[in-house]
């Protein structure tokens, strides 16, 4: 399917957020309601977006996270689909690099993750785990930087977002029907979740849909001092890098980037290379998602 630039920029609009109402949507793209309304209908059709409540890690106690590189023995592929059937990895991919298979895993505490790892390590065709964990994520596509408020989730709160997160822009009629109250009620409720940053409402796309069919991750390491800090700044004001978080161990920062063609990716890549303060920057392409699952009460 091809996209125009008013697909493109009703894509843009929700995934920043997915609750848009189809009038705000038509005054920014310059349509009616009923035009707006038909384009994001069949963008979620066609399967170019899905429309979901993603809630945030912490809610549900998964306050570690780490990139996890394997070593493999014979084929890749088995260990990727075996890490992925794993509930706490959240991102698994095969790739072209030093390591075949990537992956991002969450955690309740550093313990739980290093008993994950050991439980990994033991897998048939794994040869060696490098586990980097995550200080602080600085880029997210999907989830705010800044932890949840705390807030006591009772169980309507948890039937609220396991309805929005299988569809993000459900109606506050319907999901009072479900949840047995009032539709004010089950708005109220909801504007609290995510004033409070339990989750957002954003649109997953397609890969490639937005110019980003190849992605890369990287790792860096980077100066200590006002060069390097002033490097991670233009790291993050770079439009190609989609996520990009702090670490211990073998990086100081790991991401992705996106680039239409691989000319793109690689010219997003010397660019992180030329910025100041940061070197030893490491890369590989990712050749197949294999699993992205952002969490969830039901999963």
């Amino acid at each position: 399917m091809n996209l125009d630039s008013t697909d493109l920029a009703l894509v843009h609009l929700l995934q920043a957020d997915g609750r848009t109402s189809y009038e705000t949507l038509a005054a920014r793209v310059g349509l009616s309601r009923a035009a707006a309304r038909a384009r994001a209908l069949r963008l979620t059709e066609d399967g170019i977006l899905r429309i979901v409540g993603v809630i945030h890690p912490a809610v549900l106690g998964r306050t570690v996270s780490a990139h996890v590189a394997f070593d493999v023995v014979g084929p890749a592929e088995p260990v990727a689909r075996t890490v992925a059937g794993l509930s706490e990895a959240v991102f698994v991919t095969l790739t072209a690099g030093r390591r075949p298979v990537i992956a991002e895993l969450r955690t309740s505490d550093f313990a739980a993750l290093s008993a994950l790892v050991a439980d990994i390590a033991r897998l048939p065709g794994v040869r060696g785990v490098d586990t980097t964990p995550y200080t602080r994520v600085l880029k997210d596509p999907y989830l705010p930087v800044t932890s949840p408020d705390t807030v006591s989730l009772d169980e309507t709160d948890h039937a609220i977002l396991r309805a929005l997160q299988t569809d993000g822009r459900m109606s506050y009629a319907e999901l009072a029907d479900r949840i047995a109250m009032s539709a004010a009620a089950a708005r109220a409720r909801s504007l609290r979740l995510l004033d409070a940053g339990v989750f957002r409402v954003a649109a997953l796309v397609r890969p490639g849909t937005l110019g980003m069919g190849h992605l890369a991750g990287f790792s860096l390491r980077r100066s200590g001092d006002a060069h390097g800090t002033a490097g991670v700044g233009g790291l993050l004001a770079t439009e190609q890098v989609q996520f990009a978080a702090e670490c211990v161990g073998r990086a100081d920062v790991i991401g992705t980037v996106g680039g239409e063609t691989l000319a793109d990716v690689l010219a997003s890549l010397e660019e992180l290379r030329a910025l100041d303060g940061v070197h030893g920057l490491e890369s590989w392409l990712h050749l197949e998602l294999v699993k992205e699952r952002y969490d969830s009460l039901t999963s």
